[in-house]
């Protein structure tokens, strides 16, 4: 199976392929330069698109028009995606369930993300915009792709120290995390459940959106044993029960964690109380 590193690499090689790059992107030229047209039409409730290809060569690219325009075209860069990397389409999941699909599926979805918000057309913007779900939202209006795939790139392309998270059913599915982040060793687990009184869970079971909140970075990173200020932002789509969180330290240094403290043992390292007694032998030799 193919690692992140691979696809993107395959990913920013059919980009230079298609030409110069206009924002938003268009599917519809990744869809030729691998012969392919795009059609909608009515699919099934579940089933974003599939295509097939005629012996003649020529490959059909069907999309649910009862998607979202923006789901629509994420489905076109996947279908796109398994055509490139030669994956066979796995639809025993549904497309919006990050836990529950095949490592070709979410292989097919990276590679999607590639080719909405092209790294070298996203990185810079990424650069020069504030922290925040807000700024996150204006970067999707402008790739025209989902809060989802633009929150994890940003992510994985900031300078920052932080993490964007995924959730399902109010248990942790997915998460992108900074470099910086990675190296501070700021570990996420997945299947872990929304930290109870985290700003996020609160969401989740109903109280209204507020500004950003300082959280607890142990609630949210395991063994963490740094200081630091932690902000959290989030929104939650009711429709799937999925949770958006992001996170980033209020820091431009983290702490490094403290030393760890040896278990002294009484005896070998304390004085012990005085009793009269004469730690060494009482019997003298003379000669």
């Amino acid at each position: 199976m193919l690692d992140e590193l691979d696809i993107a690499t395959k990913a920013r090689e059919f980009i230079r392929h298609c030409g110069p790059l206009a924002l938003p992107v268009s599917v519809d030229a990744y869809a030729a330069q691998i012969g392919g047209t795009v059609v909608e039409d009515t699919l099934g409730e579940k089933e974003d698109a599939w295509s097939f290809r005629e012996p003649s060569g020529k490959l059909h690219i069907c999309v649910n028009c009862a998607q979202t325009p923006r789901r629509r075209r994420f489905s076109v860069c996947h279908e796109v995606a398994h055509v490139v990397l030669g994956i066979e389409p796995d639809h025993s999941a549904p497309s919006w369930s990050y836990a529950r699909r095949s490592p070709g599926e979410i292989a097919c979805d990276d590679f999607a993300a590639e080719l909405l918000l092209p790294y070298k057309l996203f990185k810079p913007r990424v650069d020069s915009a504030d922290m925040g779900l807000a700024a996150i939202g204006e970067l999707a209006d402008e790739f025209d792709a989902s809060l989802q795939s633009t929150g994890s790139r940003f992510a994985t392309f900031s300078r920052e120290l932080c993490a964007f998270v995924v959730s399902e059913g109010g248990k942790i599915s997915y998460s992108a995390r900074s470099p910086r982040l990675r190296e501070a060793k700021g570990w996420i687990r997945r299947g872990m459940p929304l930290p109870a009184d985290s700003y996020s869970a609160r969401v989740r079971a109903g109280e209204g959106l507020s500004s950003p909140e300082e959280a607890e970075p142990d609630q949210w990173f395991e063994d963490w044993q740094r200081d630091g200020v932690l902000i959290e932002d989030t929104r939650h789509l009711g429709k799937w029960d999925q949770t958006l969180t992001l996170l980033w330290f209020d820091d431009e240094e983290l702490a490094p964690p403290a030393p760890e403290r040896k278990q002294w043992e009484e005896d070998a390292y304390r004085l012990r109380e005085l009793d009269g007694v004469l730690p060494w032998p009482g019997r003298s030799k003379r000669k």
